[in-house]
């Protein structure tokens, strides 16, 4: 199959909705629909021709953008950190319910049903999730796509405020993708045609989805390439070779029957109900011009809604149940050449094909079990350098001040901890104050400890005899001034990170909050005598 792929990089919140959630809040896909960028690159054909609108009899727009023959515009899945286009995790995939994917469990054991079930292996199975896959050095990486929530409320577009007009001052949610994410599109094409070329590198940004005039959709094109022979997913040699012959629904799938209706659910999600395997016997049929009779075993499915918005139009596209992606049917095996498998693949099943849906893959996998991960903690920072040496020191002065109010709220905290009693004198408090303070601009702790080393034996024993915390107070002044980060805990918490300046706990640093420390303890059992 001939191709173009690119990248579409998420610049701000990007709105997909679907029908997910509740009345008041708008859910996003977690992918960015094939019809959505078709769509947009119909608008900057428009913009392009100086046109009010396409020319449907138009042969050069009809290859372009109408004939599911000549173009197909699939989802934009993520990409992954190896620069692989995702695919939706498949419904046959199960768990034992007991073990999640997390940080502290980076990778758990697999199964796919669709290939064989071995009974009491996982004990309590669940589906591994909603998601997306790939396979990164022999080991399955499972992702997600990052989602932000804002809250918005109603406003009178003139007044820009709300008024008491019905419905105004509203609360309700968009549920979005995130933005910094990218994801990978794909236009497969009968021939690469050189104008859809040109209007993709017109512009790097592309505006995707809703509320734009609300901070969401902005995407930047990057990394456009041209492919003579692309593939989804394996080649077809290797899939023919196998126990069963297994669909499974790459992105989702529209079915009619032969009254027209929609056909969606099976009686129950592990049999393929026969109407549905006489439309796909059909749609076989049709497309490999062969006589194929299947024989369902089980099938993996979950069922979803379709809908959309038409920008020419002002309205929304009318609602139709679909069959989710990730849905896997398996049947008995059927004789099957890999040029059939290619182009069953190439052309796909069900309707609004030009739109990404019905894409599907013959026996995709043949595991039994396996293992799936989450993929690797990337090594450099995302966040942007500061480049120029003012900004920098600027940087800098703030990371101090903010290094700065962390150190004086453990000492508060260190202060409020300790309890001094025992009797020592004013003047010993204040000698000790004031010896703290002289030492306090250079962080020289030794004048401090020769204060205490060249004491009078009263005064000496007036010191060890006051007891902090059930301590000499002379003992914890000497483990105070000879480890002057002795009495900071959780020391990890005292780093501070501006872009790529960091800035942490310094040895001079300790010192001199190790003496305002003493000061302020030779305070405190002044003020409680």
């Amino acid at each position: 199959m001939k191709a173009i792929t690119f990248s579409l990089y998420t610049k701000q919140p990007l709105l997909a909705t679907s029908f997910q959630g509740d009345p008041n809040s708008d859910v996003s896909y977690s992918h960015i629909p094939g019809s959505m960028i078709r769509g947009a690159i119909i608008r900057r054909y428009i913009k392009h021709h100086n046109l009010s609108e396409v020319d449907l009899e138009s042969q050069e727009v009809q290859s372009l953008f109408f004939d599911s023959k000549q173009v197909k515009y699939l989802n934009a899945y993520l990409l992954s950190q190896k620069k692989k286009r995702t695919l939706p995790i498949v419904r046959s995939w199960f768990r034992d319910k007991d073990i999640e994917l997390s940080e502290d469990i980076p990778n758990i054991p697999a199964y796919d049903f669709s290939v064989y079930r071995n009974e009491g292996e996982p004990e309590t199975p669940k589906f591994v999730g909603e998601g997306f896959w790939t396979v990164e050095s022999g080991c399955v990486k499972y992702y997600k796509e990052k989602r932000r929530i804002n809250i918005h409320n109603r406003r009178d577009r003139t007044k820009g405020r709300s008024s008491q007009t019905t419905g105004e001052g509203e609360i309700f949610r968009y549920d979005a993708i995130d933005a910094g994410q990218t994801f990978q599109a794909v236009i497969l094409c009968k021939e690469i045609d050189t104008n859809l070329l040109k209007l993709l590198q017109k512009s790097e940004d592309l505006w995707l989805g809703g509320s734009q005039s609300a901070g969401y959709g902005h995407t930047k094109i990057i990394d456009i390439q041209t492919h003579d022979n692309w593939n989804e997913v394996d080649s077809p040699e290797n899939l023919t070779e196998h126990e069963n012959f297994t669909i499974t629904l790459l992105s989702d799938l529209i079915l009619r029957d032969e009254w027209g209706q929609y056909a969606v659910i099976p009686p129950s999600p592990q049999q393929v109900s026969a109407p549905l395997t006489k439309i796909l016997e059909s749609e076989l049929k049709r497309i490999l011009e062969d006589d194929i009779q299947l024989k369902p075993k089980e099938s993996f499915t979950s069922s979803t809604l379709i809908g959309g918005f038409n920008r020419q139009w002002g309205l929304p596209l009318p609602q139709v149940p679909a069959l989710a992606a990730g849905s896997v049917f398996v049947f008995e095996h059927i004789e099957i050449a890999p040029e059939q498998i290619q182009q069953l693949e190439a052309q796909g099943l069900g309707e609004r094909r030009i739109d990404g849906f019905g894409r599907i893959a013959v026996n995709l996998r043949n595991d039994e079990s396996f293992k799936i991960a989450l993929p690797d903690k990337p090594k450099s920072s995302s966040q942007p350098q500061i480049k120029n040496q003012l900004s920098r020191d600027i940087a800098t002065q703030m990371l101090a001040r903010l290094l700065e109010e962390k150190l004086e709220q453990k000492l508060k905290k260190e202060l409020s901890y300790i309890d001094i009693k025992g009797t020592i004198s004013n003047s010993q408090l204040s000698r000790l104050r004031l010896i703290a303070r002289q030492a306090l601009p250079s962080g020289n702790c030794d004048l401090v400890l020769a204060l205490l080393n060249n004491l009078p034996s009263n005064a000496s024993g007036q010191f060890e005899r006051a007891k902090i915390n059930n301590e000499s107070f002379k003992e914890k002044l000497y483990t105070w001034l000879n480890n002057p980060d002795s009495w900071i805990s959780n020391k990890q918490e005292l780093t501070v990170k501006i872009s790529d300046i960091e800035s942490n706990l310094n040895h001079k640093l300790a010192k001199k909050y190790t003496l305002r420390l003493i000061m302020a303890v030779a305070k405190k059992a002044m003020k409680e005598k």
